[in-house]
């Protein structure tokens, strides 16, 4: 067990809210980071140790067995797919290597941007107050500024919102012929209602200029594994992704979960499925707090705006939900969006933590009288 220096919980607030995980060795409830709660099985486990043996002693495959191992899992050709050390690695080559002007809509995931190097990005802003993206207006700004990478987050995060289907497919078309490669990140669409009708990867040798982004650490609940993946039938840009991993960029355990997965199909639908209830649950519960503007999510979180009468900003209310209540959510005030203070996002969990997560919130911002009945 590892040793820190905080001595009490506000400390121990400035403390996690400077981390990128490690969590589990807090001690707090977590409502911050963004995964399946109930995937793996504990089989999975089972495996993994019964096989530790092998795993620790001997070397990972490398790239081509990856991506056949993975095309299993998604039913697409090697050739299509590049495998991460999380989709981070491969955002990172992307934005830092291969893109030489990157747009990216925002609010959204910061790595596509904070990974490119100073003056290669554009960030376009989502329609406000709706969060939606306006597929015309965006295609036109990365025809303006000559991009040859345009990437969008769907669901995205922080507003756990849905980018249509036929959105997609018609921004592709815009951008085609101009040079310029569109990114859709789709790490939370399991998430969503129907994520097979939703989900371009069956539609993806139609759009040579489409390639998919999918961290498997949210849907799959394995962050500690750090597995993502790259879908494209453009050749060359799988070539230059590929080109930018090492050659061991998987260890075993990994490569041990990806030889797994097929078996588990149904586990996961069922824990998806599960993940969805809790989710319109903690949603419902979120409503009925006066005045809180609650955006419906099709991830696995919740964004919302905090009530204008509560005068205390987001990151005030996240910090005193932590320090009276052991509860850590994240604030938006890191995202690029008008009122960014005000903004919250939560992730769900199961219904008990949940249900006590939205009591501790009202009880923070002190709303008991301005609550409907929960």
């Amino acid at each position: 067990m590892l040793q820190h220096n905080y001595k009490t919980q506000s400390e121990k607030y400035e403390f996690i809210s400077e981390q990128h995980g490690g969590y589990y060795r807090h001690n707090f409830i977590d409502h911050a980071y963004l995964y399946n709660l109930y995937f793996p099985p504990e089989a999975v486990f089972t495996d993994l140790k019964s096989n530790i043996h092998d795993i620790v002693l001997n070397y990972p495959v490398a790239q081509d067995a990856l991506a056949g191992l993975v095309g299993k899992i998604i039913d697409q050709p090697a050739e299509r797919i590049v495998v991460g050390n999380g989709a981070a690695e491969l955002i990172k080559i992307v934005s830092a290597h291969i893109a030489g002007k990157l747009i990216v809509s925002v609010p959204s995931f910061n790595e596509y941007a904070n990974a490119a190097p100073s003056g290669r990005v554009v960030e376009f802003p989502l329609e406000f107050p709706s969060f939606q993206l306006d597929v015309e207006k965006f295609a036109a700004e990365a025809l303006r500024v000559k991009a040859d990478v345009a990437v969008v987050v769907t669901p995205n995060n922080p507003t756990s919102l849905l980018i249509p289907k036929p959105d997609l497919i018609r921004l592709a078309k815009k951008l085609a012929g101009h040079d310029c490669m569109l990114i859709i990140d789709e790490s939370f669409l399991d998430f969503a209602e129907n994520p097979d009708q939703l989900n371009m990867e069956q539609d993806i040798e139609n759009h040579p200029n489409v390639a998919i982004f999918k961290s498997m650490s949210k849907a799959y609940g394995i962050c500690g594994l750090r597995i993502g993946y790259m879908l494209t039938a453009n050749a060359k840009f799988a070539q230059d992704v590929r080109n930018g991993v090492h050659i061991w960029n998987i260890n075993g355990f990994a490569e041990e979960f990806l030889r797994l997965l097929p078996d588990y199909k149904q586990e996961f639908i069922k824990s998806c499925k599960q993940v969805r209830t809790d989710r319109d649950s903690l949603y419902k519960k979120l409503c009925s707090i006066e005045g809180m503007t609650v955006f419906k999510p099709d991830a696995n979180f919740v964004f919302c705006r905090l009530p204008d009468y509560v005068h205390s900003s987001a990151p005030e209310i996240t910090k005193k939900l932590f320090i009276e209540h052991n509860m850590y959510i994240k604030d938006c005030v890191g995202k690029t969006q008008p009122d960014s203070d005000r903004y919250l996002r939560i992730a769900s969990r199961t219904e008990a933590e949940n249900c006590k997560l939205v009591a501790a919130l009202i009880d923070v911002m002190d709303l008991k009288s301005g609550v409907a009945q929960i």
